[in-house]
């Protein structure tokens, strides 16, 4: 039987998974969980690359302890954060999360240069101020920049350190708000603008490319050999893969981040798209992801947090039913991106500083809810398409009173799951990848065969 390892990393934990397929249906089997978390410095909000690497490999070992060989292996995470090397390819430290405030500064001084608007029909990425495209000038203004010889997103440098290949990956390039839409290549009328090296930019490569085999020292490390191949590296992108769409159906990959959106085969590059925040994200097979972020499992995780997780999820969500009372907030207002404690950050988004656990978790619950009604109703005037059921895939998946609330709040049919939908897509591409006429629509029928996919009521 042929094993595939999909290693998932999000923004607050990592895991790997074997997968395979067994009379027909594919089976997941997790073998190694680790935690993720910002590191808060004198620098900003960092990213530990060296202990993130030394994860990854760890978890590849594992696959001894179930006697295990993976024919293939790929690597997905969030979007937007990179790692530079110099010549001798070292890390230029530090690495920024896009949670940091650093691209307040650098905001103004791109858009000067190129007016939002002029990226926006280029790339299709809306202003986000954690774009690559923004956090890549405080690199120039501080003169790290210079010293760069080769620009890696997070999936790209993790596969390097495995592979000793240095490739990009269109999904996840995608994302930087630096690659043209039309032309799927790096847009060098923005790279010499803002005055971006060229040489550090590889062309992106699309999911199924093979990168290699291990260095001989990762070799020596895990014990075997394996092939690493490039999945879609945007973990948004990989979910969507593994999500058994119906032909007028949206998805929410529900994660840190809630992503609402729908699959198009060509961009929507106009004014209406841009003033509405969609974004044309690449996806397998060169499908555009056509879709809005918003805060998502991430205002719950927090919530959870500033309680020292004295609540499970459950019985925060369980509260939240139990409330009557409820208030509205924009679930992407600034002040809730990285807050030292957001209870009392819903409440001053909410204006309301004496609202009780209770209604802070109200809040959260029926403000998503709104906000993908909001979404649902854009996207269809922008696209045109007359939506019948939304896909909600990915761990917020579990939570069956957001999905109650959003069947109420859109009046659409809402189906949940597949749960591990990230680390589902990134085998799906591995086997589509390994196995000749197997098809997307192919592994998306698997899909709804192998899993359960309940409707929520």
């Amino acid at each position: 039987m042929e094993y595939y390892l999909a290693i998932d990393i999000g923004a607050s934990s990592g895991r790997h998974i074997l997968g395979s397929v067994e009379n027909g249906k594919i089976v997941l089997k997790e073998i190694y969980r680790f935690e993720n978390e910002l590191m808060k410095t004198d620098d900003g909000l960092l990213w530990d690359v060296e202990r993130l690497e030394r994860e990854v490999k760890l978890g590849i070992k594992e696959c001894n302890k179930y006697g295990i060989v993976p024919k293939t292996i790929a690597i997905d995470t969030w979007g937007v954060d990179y790692v530079l090397l110099d010549k001798e390819k070292n890390v230029l430290h530090p690495v920024y999360s896009y949670r940091d405030a650093r691209t307040e500064k650098s905001i103004p001084e791109v858009e000067k240069i190129i007016p939002q608007n002029e990226l926006y029909s280029k790339t299709g990425i809306p202003r986000l101020n954690f774009n690559t495209v923004y956090q890549l000038y405080c690199d120039k203004m501080s003169g790290k920049l210079d010293k760069a010889e080769h620009f890696l997103m997070m999936p790209e440098y993790l596969s390097y350190t495995l592979t000793g290949v240095i490739k990009n990956e269109y999904t996840d390039d995608s994302t930087t708000g630096m690659v043209n839409a039309i032309e799927k290549n790096w847009d060098k009328d923005i790279m010499e603008k803002l005055g971006y090296p060229e040489k550090i930019f590889n062309k992106p490569s699309l999911p199924g490319t093979v990168l290699g085999n291990f260095t001989p020292e990762m070799k020596e490390f895990a014990g075997f050999d394996s092939k690493v191949v490039f999945c879609p590296s945007h973990d948004t992108a990989s979910a969507v893969l593994a999500c058994p769409l119906e032909e007028n159906g949206l998805y929410i990959s529900s994660g840190t981040w809630s992503l609402m959106g729908t699959e198009l085969e060509t961009p929507v590059l106009d004014e209406n798209a841009r003033k509405a925040n969609f974004t044309n994200e690449g996806g397998y097979d060169y499908r555009f992801r056509f879709l809005k972020n918003y805060m998502g499992m991430w205002l719950l995780q927090n919530i959870r947090k500033n309680l020292n997780k004295k609540y499970t999820y459950d019985e925060m969500m369980y509260m939240a039913m139990e409330c009557g009372d409820v208030t509205y907030i924009d679930v992407n207002d600034s002040r809730l991106t990285a807050p030292e404690n957001m209870i009392e950050a819903v409440k001053e988004v909410a204006g309301n500083k004496d609202m009780t656990l209770e209604q802070v978790l109200c809040c959260v619950y029926h403000s998503l809810a709104r906000s993908y009604k909001n979404a649902l109703e854009e996207i269809q005037r922008l696209t045109g398409k007359k939506i019948e059921s939304i896909n909600i895939v990915g761990g917020g998946s579990a939570d069956k009173y957001l999905n109650k609330l959003t069947a109420e709040y859109t009046g659409k049919k809402v189906y949940a799951g597949p749960r591990e939908a990230t680390a589902l897509g990134n085998i799906i591409s591995q086997i589509i990848g390994d196995t000749s006429n197997f098809t997307i629509w192919d592994a998306r029928k698997c899909v709804k065969e192998s899993f359960d996919i309940e409707e929520a009521k």
